[in-house]
């Protein structure tokens, strides 16, 4: 994975694009109370034309969502792009970002290295498109998105915007398993996307990296065929270090015989020798402190720490 460089500090003032590349909208109140905050903040929020379209579970077809992205992208007075949703079709608007030769990610016609030094925010299906901006070397913010992050914290929401500020990122905590300590890259994601990127194009190289993952709605045995796929594929062979968030709503249903989340990360993680820290506030379903794509960190599995160098 190549080192990331964060976009130019916003200011109050600053024009961000409001596009929807994956699921179809379902929370109106909640988006509007996204946008409220980031205006209370001083930003000039504006939405993208077919933000609110849908095709069936996405906001559109992939050329009118393709059109969304490359609206923001080529928009020389947008200084952000804030991703409305989750849910899936972000993988699908990189089809043309692909190439069978080398190099293998190419930006489309139209698009210029210079115009992705942008703040892209979001997480869950936003792990398409932050990995590929990270291919470009900008660093990308897995955060909450439009429709969730009303329901952060104030630390959380202080965290965001001191970071698109360009001030430093303080410790997260969680809880050490052991492994000692790694410094490396950090690359986030939706473990479920991110599978489904290994392999491809878009999938960074992992050597040194650390790894923080978290998902939401996937029963035990699910993670355990996602992670068991990761090792599978040696996808975690140089691997520096994993940071685990939230997994929510992964429980296996009542009365269903089952490993717990925790011993199914413990037995498909637990024996790599590398150093992992649990429970740290990311994800779906609570918490969700922003992690910058490509940056350099220090995970410290004795003091349950990520810390940003």
């Amino acid at each position: 994975m190549r080192s990331c460089q964060l976009p130019p500090p916003l200011q109050p003032g600053d024009l961000l694009r409001v596009i929807a590349p994956s699921g179809a909208l379902r929370e109106r109140a909640a988006l509007d109370q996204g946008v409220e905050i980031w205006r209370s903040r001083g930003y000039r929020v504006e939405f993208v034309a077919g933000y609110g379209d849908r095709w069936g579970y996405l906001a559109g077809t992939d050329a009118a969502r393709r059109a969304q992205l490359q609206t923001a992208l080529t928009d020389p007075e947008c200084k952000g792009i804030l991703c409305l949703r989750g849910g899936w079709g972000g993988s699908r608007l990189l089809e043309d970002w692909m190439t069978l030769q080398p190099p293998a990610m190419q930006l489309p016609d139209g698009i210029k290295p210079e115009s992705l030094a942008k703040w892209l925010v979001g997480f869950s299906d936003i792990t398409s498109l932050l990995w590929a901006f990270s291919q470009f070397g900008v660093a990308g913010l897995h955060a909450p998105l439009l429709t969730t992050i009303a329901h952060e914290p104030d630390w959380s929401l202080q965290r965001l915007f001191d970071c698109v500020a360009g001030k430093p990122l303080p410790t997260m905590h969680g809880n050490g398993w052991g492994g000692g300590k790694a410094t490396g890259l950090l690359l986030p994601a939706n473990l479920t996307v991110a599978t489904h990127l290994l392999g491809t194009p878009i999938q960074p190289a992992l050597d040194g990296v650390i790894l923080a993952i978290e998902d939401v709605g996937e029963a035990p045995y699910r993670l355990d065929r996602l992670l068991t796929h990761w090792r599978m594929s040696g996808a975690l062979q140089n691997v520096a270090g994993i940071a685990l968030g939230r997994f929510s709503q992964c429980q296996a249903p009542a009365g269903y015989e089952s490993l717990s989340i925790e011993e199914v990360l413990r037995d498909r993680l637990g024996d790599l020798g590398l150093p992992i820290v649990a429970d740290l506030p990311f994800g779906h379903d609570g918490e969700n402190g922003v992690l910058p794509v490509g940056l350099s960190v220090e995970l410290d599995a004795a003091a349950g720490t990520l810390s940003f160098c």
